[in-house]
């Protein structure tokens, strides 16, 4: 126990030193590198700061004081004067404007920090929680084995939060929901009662929450609704009728910013805002499915689907349970990735990233609960040993 205190202590130093490395790193980024989404999120966190909550609206008309045009201008953008080549807006012709295609959450989560010193606080800030993630997966490990899991992907967690994180906005506060959402998850599974309804309506929230950070982040609400749904239909009764619709309600709960945005935006909560490759059919391209496949998400991905794999090999009845709700995640999200026209680094992180949170907090509760009933099954053969010794040097002492 103490050696396993030792190892805790030097991987929590460990990671204590990436995590001074990545704020270094973050600390030296420009909030000016020449990329259109970035400015857009940008002037999305400039309407907020002005206008509060009527920063939802981000009518290409409100800017008058030139905020968008001035950071076009700065980044050598050539048409910053003809409002139909402006970057990330669309046309919307029912409501007769040009709207900016992003949900509000990610401009939101700048616009907590002062302008021109935003893009910087808000990364530190991910990289501290998701340090705080590592370390609780350090502290949940009971046996060597299980500290050096923790410790591995907590390092690598904490390495995904540069690169390849950096290279969208929304990025950093998706993180951030997916390592909390994958902590909670695995206790949804577990046991049962109010702490579970409650508990299930907060991933409900997180990941509803997300989506307003970025769209497609929609779809790592599909295992949730899967494997409640199911367990509904087998069981059909009040305890998983319950928890489905507490999900379903806080998710819900969770997008209404997003939902507010498509309506003063788009001229209906359920319109949406993005335009061009964004909205068309889904088809399979196997040269985007090659990028992909050739990447490290696929790589996160495959170390994902064979991780539940193993999970759903165990004969916990909850760990089967987790590993069936992640896989139906990874399905529905590959299936939808997969047929996106466009490719970025960043576009699978999340569904990788909750899959694999999830994964860790599973498979250290397991674990740690063999390593708890080995010691429970070993202890009274220590103590019957104990024992015989005890009587054996009675006898001896008896018969001297």
């Amino acid at each position: 126990m103490r050696k396993l205190k030792s190892l805790r202590l030097l991987c929590g130093i460990g990671l204590l030193l990436v995590l001074a490395s990545n704020i270094w790193t973050i600390s030296r980024w420009s909030e000016s590198r020449g990329v259109y989404d970035d400015v857009c999120y940008l002037r999305q966190a400039h309407l907020f700061q002005k206008f509060g909550a009527g920063g939802l609206d981000t009518n290409i008309a409100r800017d008058e004081d030139h905020y968008l045009v001035d950071r076009l201008k700065a980044i050598g953008f050539p048409e910053w004067n003809d409002v139909k080549r402006i970057p990330c807006h669309t046309w919307i012709e029912k409501a007769d404007k040009y709207v900016m295609q992003y949900p509000p959450g990610t401009g939101f989560a700048l616009a907590l920090f002062p302008a021109d010193f935003q893009v910087i606080p808000l990364y530190a800030l991910a990289s501290i929680t998701i340090f705080g993630f590592a370390l609780l997966g350090l502290f949940r490990a009971r046996e060597p084995a299980s500290l050096a899991l923790a410790a591995l992907f907590g390092f690598a967690a904490l390495y995904l939060m540069i690169n390849p994180t950096k290279a969208s906005y929304s990025m950093a506060p998706t993180m951030m929901v997916c390592a909390a959402a994958g902590y909670l998850t695995p206790r949804l599974f577990d046991g049962g009662g109010r702490q579970r309804l409650v508990l299930t309506a907060l991933v409900g929230l997180l990941i509803g929450l997300s989506v307003n950070f970025r769209l497609p982040n929609l779809f790592l609400s599909a295992g949730y609704f899967l494997f409640l749904a199911g367990s509904f239909l087998k069981a059909r009764n009040k305890e998983t009728f319950l928890q489905g619709t507490a999900f379903g309600v806080a998710f819900l709960i969770g997008i209404v910013p997003t939902l507010m945005a498509n309506a003063i935006n788009a001229g209906s909560p359920f319109s949406t805002t993005y335009g061009g490759v964004d909205v068309v059919a889904p088809e399979l391209n196997s040269g985007i499915l090659w990028r992909y496949f050739v990447d490290v998400q696929f790589t996160l991905l495959a170390i994902a689907a064979a991780w539940t794999a193993w999970l759903w090999r165990s004969d916990h009845g909850s760990a089967k349970r987790v590993a069936l709700a992640v896989a139906g995640n990874l399905i529905v999200n590959l299936i939808f990735f997969m047929s996106h026209p466009v490719f970025t680094p960043y576009y699978i992180i999340p569904i990788d990233m909750l899959s694999l949170w999830t994964l860790l907090f599973a498979t250290l509760d397991l674990r740690g609960e063999r390593a708890t009933d080995n010691l429970t099954f070993r202890q009274p053969a220590k103590a019957r040993l104990r024992y015989k010794r005890a009587m054996k040097s009675a006898d001896s002492a008896g018969g001297r």
